[in-house]
């Protein structure tokens, strides 16, 4: 009854190429058989390779099977490869036309590699996204030697790829927050970030140099004491002295606390279906696709932050403003990370 309605379905519609995926090839005899003895108007039908990406599936079935068995929150989870999903993981049209033109269409079956789209997801962000200074994990910092009370405001770049983009103004203080990640007190080969005695630039203020730190009962480190050079305002040593590294920070006194989702691939595995013998594709799924940071310090200019807007939070990714964000509130969802060459070599090591 398929191949009898699909061909009069398409002629009744006047469609001139119906478009269809390789396992109808099979099927197009029939289909310009019933055209012929009908007598109606010749549409024709096309073949293609259908898409697959690794750690992806896109089989409706298994995806209503991760939706109903709740591995997932819904069909729009920014886990999900749907078209909703994805809009609210913070991908956007650009990217997917982009990446669609790339690889184009064949008659041969392949999976491509999800860092493809991610590729022309990365490039239309880098381009289009504003910057903001967000500190995931943070670790308190106390300038010694900055005047207690002070504030000052600092000027930023909005997008250093758009300059129509303008600057901000970001508050500055005595005490500010750092990534947990760039601060070492035994800092191992390679490590350009914070650690004693070593000074390194705060992004759009100071030099400051690691000096002592406070630690808690378990020998955790809290608090990290610093000094700061006056004369590096917005960056620059007037000696011209080099520093191998920049991190970005946030101030302590005017930070915003937010909810930031920081999404992974689904799967573990670049196909999900390779198990072993007697398992079940779902053994393959990611038990780290999702990580809940509930109180992520972000610069206060966030606050504003309109739901779908896309950020790339300096040196951390690309986030977007997620819809369960409330005035109180906000929620940020990690679209990409950024490529890192630190992670590598830890990773390696």
């Amino acid at each position: 009854m398929y191949d009898f309605a699909h061909g009069q379905s398409d002629s009744i519609e006047n469609v001139t190429h119906s478009m269809c995926t390789l396992e109808f090839a099979d099927h197009q005899p029939i289909y310009r058989w019933y055209i012929d003895q009908l007598g109606i108007f010749p549409t024709h039908q096309y073949e293609f390779d259908r898409l697959n990406l690794t750690y992806t599936l896109l089989s409706k079935r298994k995806l209503l099977q991760l939706v109903q068995e709740n591995h997932v929150t819904g069909w729009d989870d920014p886990r999900m490869p749907t078209l909703s999903g994805i809009r609210r993981r913070g991908f956007t049209p650009e990217a997917l036309r982009a990446f669609c033109a790339s690889i184009g269409a064949s008659r041969t079956n392949g999976t491509t590699d999800i860092e493809v789209l991610e590729h022309f997801q990365r490039d239309d962000l880098n381009r289009r996204a504003l910057r903001a200074m967000a500190v995931l994990r943070p670790l308190k910092l106390v300038i010694d030697n900055y005047p207690e009370g002070q504030e000052e405001f600092l000027e930023a770049n909005n997008n250093p790829e758009d300059p129509t983009a303008g600057t901000r103004q970001v508050p500055f203080s005595r005490e500010i927050y750092i990534e947990q990640d760039d601060f070492r007190e035994v800092p191992p080969p390679k490590y350009y970030r914070l650690s004693p005695g070593k000074e390194v630039r705060l992004r759009a203020a100071y030099f400051i140099t690691a000096q002592s730190v406070v630690k808690d009962a378990e020998g955790n480190i809290i608090e990290v004491h610093c000094t700061y050079d006056p004369a590096s305002r917005g960056g620059n040593s007037p000696d011209g002295r080099k520093v191998k590294s920049t991190i970005h920070w946030v101030s302590a006194r005017h930070a915003l606390s937010a909810e930031v989702r920081v999404y992974d691939k689904l799967f573990s595995k670049p196909n999900p279906y390779d198990y072993p013998e007697g398992g079940n594709w779902l053994e393959n799924l990611n038990p780290n696709s999702l990580e809940v940071i509930p109180d992520a310090k972000l610069e206060p200019s966030l606050a504003a932050a309109a739901v779908g807007t896309h950020y790339q939070f300096e040196r951390v990714g690309y986030f977007c403003v997620d819809r369960d964000s409330t005035d109180e509130k906000k929620i940020f969802n990690r679209t990409l990370s950024l490529k890192s060459a630190w992670a590598k070599i830890e990773k390696k090591s």
